[in-house]
């Protein structure tokens, strides 16, 4: 089908052409940049914590009145905790991957360097965290039971053994293996040795630029008079352990309050609420503005189907087919839909380069405008459909009628 007629048609209806033309650029902008936030934020919420989610949960224990022992009273939960059917393991820890809080320090390579090598978040733990976590040890070795010292809220770091992540090691010690090697925990700290390395451990911080940077130091260490521990269940049983800690944990001690019991799967839930809730936005944007381009289109070809009755019938009459007319409206819609897309393109990536400056985003890649060029033609062809088809649908008689 020639082009020229069409083009010349259209020029006689620059307004709805340009409307509907601007309609689909805006479209592919800003869908091709929705989608790519989407994708964005659905790997962010996919990343492995490291750690076993599903048969894990924390609470806490704030302890009240005097002569509370924090310390003895955190080595007595333990022993109990981990002799409670279906609980796995369990150990201490000051936070928790996804938590949101925690504690981050330099770690360096010389004593009282001035620039720090790398950050870290610490985990305070005893032996059994690698059981509890669920954590998978790639190199070295576990602590120590003689390792895990007390500590108490305001005391220096300075163990004599760490653990840390793989990424961690890699980034201390590039060219060799970092177990055996000793490190500094701040300015004055005498050195740590490396004992063992997990393959994954993120900080609690999902917003971290070193997320995988974790390291875990042997101690107990309550904060004052509160503790907190985490448990991994055998699989399937942690609704359940959970009722019966909080049970057997009050009747061991009243002398203070069990906290909320929490699964690592709703602290995953709460840290990425506002991923999810942005994803879910721009989802619905994506689909309201479809909806909007494809009503547009048949509003318009609609429009000029019924402007055009008669001139359909006349060229039905002179021996123009149903395909004919479809074709005619397809081709018409697909010539105004590709100006808009090439506009679209362009401001897809103008878009794209904006968030890359205001708001340090990464660049669209490149394949998601041709992938958004055959989708809304795609849609396009769709939308006009409808209207085509009632156009092929026009007697010849109609060019005999009066207007």
């Amino acid at each position: 089908m020639e082009i020229r007629p069409i083009l010349s048609a259209l020029m006689r209806s620059k307004v709805s052409m340009i409307l509907i033309g601007l309609q689909v650029a805006l479209t592919l902008a800003i869908v091709c940049n929705a989608l790519f936030i989407i994708g964005q934020r659905m790997d962010r919420m996919n990343r492995p914590s490291g750690m076993n989610e599903a048969d894990t949960f924390t609470f806490g224990s704030n302890g009240f009145g005097q002569g509370y022992d924090a310390q003895a009273v955190l080595r007595s939960d333990l022993a109990l905790l981990r002799q409670l059917p279906g609980v796995a393991d369990a150990t201490n820890t000051n936070t928790t991957p996804l938590s949101q809080g925690g504690w981050n320090s330099p770690i360096n390579l010389q004593p009282r360097q001035k620039s720090a090598t790398a950050n870290t978040a610490f985990y305070m733990v005893d032996s059994h965290a690698l059981g509890a976590f669920g954590l998978r040890l790639v190199a070295g070795r576990n602590f120590k039971d003689e390792e895990v010292m007390p500590m108490d809220q305001g005391d220096r770091i300075q163990p004599s053994a760490v653990i840390v992540t793989k990424p961690l090691a890699e980034t201390l010690f590039p060219d060799s293996d970092a177990v055996g090697k000793q490190v500094y925990l701040g300015e004055d700290s005498p050195p740590s040795t490396i004992v063992g390395v997990v393959e994954r451990m993120q900080q609690p911080w999902i917003d971290s630029s070193t997320i995988e940077y974790s390291t875990l130091i042997p101690a107990f260490m309550p904060y004052g008079n509160y503790s907190r521990y985490l448990v991994r269940t055998e699989p399937g049983r942690r609704d359940e352990v959970m009722k019966a800690v909080e049970q057997k944990l009050a009747e061991a001690n009243s002398g203070r309050i069990i906290g909320r019991m929490r699964s690592m799967e709703q602290t995953r839930a709460d840290a990425y609420a506002g991923d999810r809730a942005m994803a879910i936005i721009l989802g619905t944007v994506i689909v309201a503005l479809l909806l909007v381009t494809a009503l547009g289109i048949v509003g318009m070809a609609s429009f000029w189907v019924a402007q055009r009755t008669r001139q359909i019938g006349t060229r039905r009459a002179l021996g123009a087919t149903k395909g004919d007319i479809l074709r005619y409206f397809q081709t018409e819609n697909f010539v105004i839909t590709t100006i808009g897309l090439l506009v679209g393109g362009v401001l897809a990536y103008a878009l794209s380069l904006w968030l890359m400056q205001a708001y340090q985003a990464p660049r669209l890649p490149w394949y998601y405008v041709p992938v958004g060029f055959a989708c809304l033609w795609l849609l396009g062809q769709l939308a006009v459909l409808g209207p085509a088809l009632r156009a092929s649908r026009v007697p010849p008689a109609v060019a005999t009628r009066s207007v």
